[in-house]
């Protein structure tokens, strides 16, 4: 299994980086994992709707070229399909099953994602309804994804 989360924004508070780091050095036992930063759009607040539509379309653009071949797309959005983590386990593993072996999270900056993100997902995913901080969000999912390949080996972590 190869995964690769992409993500607007650099992770600025330590304590969120050292339970990345942490959950990242976990995932090396069940397959190869990657964090990639996409650069952020500054701007001004308030946005006009047009300005809010470019930096959603520039982010979108660099994310979307950062995807690799072959993936299957995961757009993280409050939109999007929520699952329990035995659900998002037996998920991968049934697309791992069907050979589909490398997989995609997309996180966006601050304004969401664009809809070209959002139409070229295979999945949009969805933690909770509630809005999370970016760099809070990253580290939550590296602890899903490890959740998941525990879960999909039968170890007790989720328990």
């Amino acid at each position: 299994m190869q995964v690769d989360i992409i993500a607007v924004g650099k992770i600025r508070e330590a304590y969120i980086a050292t339970g990345i780091h942490q959950y990242m050095k976990r995932l090396r036992a069940y397959g190869r994992f990657a964090i990639r930063e996409i650069k952020e759009e500054s701007y001004r607040d308030p946005l006009t709707t047009g300005q809010m539509e470019q930096v959603l379309q520039a982010e979108g653009e660099r994310l979307l070229a950062a995807v690799p071949p072959d993936s299957f797309v995961v757009a993280l959005t409050p939109e999007g399909r929520l699952y329990s983590s035995p659900e998002l386990a037996k998920l991968m593993g049934d697309l791992i099953i069907r050979g589909q072996s490398r997989f995609a999270f997309l996180i966006g900056g601050s304004l969401g994602l664009s809809p070209e993100v959002l139409n070229r997902a295979d999945l949009r995913l969805s933690f909770s309804p509630l809005t999370f901080p970016h760099q809070l969000f990253r580290l939550m999912l590296v602890e899903q994804l490890y959740r998941a390949a525990t879960i999909l080996r039968g170890e007790p972590y989720h328990r």
